[in-house]
């Protein structure tokens, strides 16, 4: 936990978020935004730790799937409220690079996804979201005209696996030295070992794992 972000904060966002008080817990981001609180900080110890919280209570039956959609599609609302912020705390850079972020097909959980793309866009990069369930021909059309200098695929739902292999196989065989970046919840039920097999493929365990390595290259 942050200074700003203490446990008990956390816990009094969690309890909001499982209610549906969508009021409650944008005054609590709006109050740590008005205190500066890094970005960064805000997405990892309070929207994606209590997203994995909430997607536990549901793998254990505690809470509904619609009460797990709830805090899901709430969560991505308060995102946008740190919009102002990303855009005028992004970092310049001398050299533009692009970056294409995309949730597998029969994925529907873009929400990770799309704070991976506001990193990127935090520190430099030409981000570009493709959002929930891009389907691999689609993505392949959009490297060709876009010419990303790196590819994020996100994963949540680990049965998904097989969908998340074939797309990388077409794309390896499409742009043989794209980077790719894969991430997401579904890897806590296995599939690293097979990701690092694959050329050019790269397993990002989080948001800080994330920022580490592009702050190194």
């Amino acid at each position: 936990m942050t200074d700003l972000i203490t446990e008990n904060l956390y816990n009094q966002y969690l309890a909001f978020l499982l209610d549906g008080r969508r009021d409650k817990c944008a005054g609590i981001v709006q109050n740590l935004l008005n205190q500066s609180i890094d970005i960064k900080v805000l997405y990892t110890d309070l929207f994606q730790r209590s997203l994995y919280q909430v997607g536990e209570l549901w793998e254990l039956n505690r809470i509904s799937v619609s009460r797990e959609h709830m805090a899901t599609a709430m969560t991505e609302g308060l995102l946008s409220l740190a919009y102002p912020r990303l855009f005028d705390k992004k970092k310049v850079t001398d050299q533009k690079n692009r970056v294409v972020v995309s949730c597998v097909a029969r994925e529907t959980h873009q929400v990770g996804g799309k704070m991976v793309a506001d990193i990127f866009e935090l520190l430099g990069w030409d981000s570009h979201f493709l959002g929930a369930n891009t389907p691999v021909d689609h993505l392949l059309v959009h490297i060709q005209e876009e010419t990303p200098d790196l590819l994020g695929l996100s994963l949540s739902i680990y049965f998904n696996f097989p969908v998340l292999k074939d797309s990388v196989e077409k794309i390896r065989n499409s742009f043989t030295n794209l980077d790719i970046f894969i991430g997401g919840q579904a890897f806590r039920y296995g599939g690293i070992d097979e990701i690092s097999k694959w050329p050019h493929v790269q397993y990002i365990p989080s948001l800080s794992r994330l920022e580490e390595i592009l702050e190194t290259d």
